[in-house]
């Protein structure tokens, strides 16, 4: 009896050499672990004689774990936010059991308003715990302040802020994405031809993209031209205004990189235009993107498995909350290249 309360999950863990949410994946029967790692992690559970409590011990406490979500609303725009939001739909299932409510306060893309109206339906709630995007950055620095005042654990989700820490972040390295779509460019175009990078957006994206994007081409020593355009507005006939004028202005462009998913609405207008050259890479399997890449107009997606950003957002507080274990600050997704020929097997993998 001794052994069972001198180890526990995070010995397990150790002994496995795999995180703290797969042990409590095979302890609880859930999908999403390799057969070779589960039979590993059964055999140091036996081992060690180990007795799961965490059921019976968060019964007998009736202590209820409240999480909030701030994230934005799926939209016609892009409906890039369905996939996390269905990510934490499947982890609040798994683990509402254990006494977890997810409270979900989602906000408008383009409303500053919106946003600070979610702030104040969060609070109300007196969660215990949160997962924010911070799109409305100077707002969502606040509103990280202040979780930090309370001691409030909030994990980031998609972005972060630099200057604010959280318990975690879970999404992409923007540095690396960035150098890997130069990568893509230079195994694809003449080392000479011009690209566009093409920021779509009503707000100022995080610049480590083209960051990462330029850093590449500076340690390769490459001499190709690169432009940068913000367009301000997400509207089409906005958005096709501004490329008829950069495509009249620079007439040698060979390769479009849109920083974000609103891709498709320059796959669109090269459609329109009956422009075939041009090489276009953007971000994320959208139902509009995924039309662009299908019929080739749109040549590379990068993703980084938005529904498991989601899925292990919720499962991030639920183990740090519930189990009291720790967890990484910076939980990096894979970067995913995805074609017209790969992108029917592109599916979220929850296996830690």
């Amino acid at each position: 009896m001794g052994k069972q309360q001198n180890y526990g999950i995070k010995e397990i863990a150790k002994r496995a050499n795999v995180s703290i949410g797969t042990v409590d994946r095979v302890i609880h029967k859930r999908k999403g672990v390799s057969e070779k790692t589960r039979l590993k992690i059964l055999k140091i559970i036996e081992e060690l004689d180990y007795q799961p409590n965490v059921l019976a011990s968060r019964l007998a406490s009736k202590k209820i774990y409240r999480i909030g979500v701030l994230v934005p609303s799926a939209s016609k725009e892009t409906d890039f936010w369905n996939a996390p939001i269905n990510g934490m739909k499947r982890a609040a299932e798994e683990i509402k059991q254990y006494g977890v409510e997810i409270y979900y306060c989602f906000f408008q893309l383009h409303s500053r308003d919106s946003f600070l109206t979610q702030i104040d339906n969060l609070w109300k709630k007196e969660v215990h715990g949160v997962i924010l995007s911070p799109l409305f950055k100077e707002d969502a620095r606040q509103f990280v302040a202040d979780c930090n005042k309370q001691k409030l654990p909030l994990v980031y989700i998609d972005s972060y802020l630099e200057d604010q820490k959280a318990l975690s972040y879970i999404g992409f390295n923007l540095n690396d994405s960035g150098r890997q779509v130069a990568q893509l460019f230079d195994y694809c175009l003449d080392g000479k031809d011009k690209i566009l990078v093409a920021n779509i957006s009503w707000k100022i994206d995080d610049f480590h993209i083209e960051q990462g994007f330029r850093s590449y081409l500076i340690d390769k020593g490459s001499t190709r031209p690169v432009i940068k355009v913000d367009i301000r507005h997400t509207d089409y006939a906005y958005i096709k205004d501004s490329l008829q004028n950069l495509l009249k202005d620079h007439t040698d462009i060979k390769g479009i990189f849109v920083t974000n998913s609103r891709v498709n609405i320059v796959a669109k207008f090269m459609e329109d235009i009956g422009r075939k050259d041009i090489f276009i890479i953007g971000y994320d399997m959208t139902e509009e993107n995924l039309k662009y890449l299908k019929n080739g107009t749109i040549h590379f997606l990068i993703c980084h498995k938005p529904e498991f950003q989601g899925y292990q957002g919720i499962m991030t507080l639920y183990q740090y909350l519930v189990l009291g274990a720790d967890v990484k600050e910076m939980q990096y997704m894979p970067i995913d290249i995805l074609t017209n020929q790969n992108y029917q097997y592109y599916q979220m993998s929850n296996e830690l």
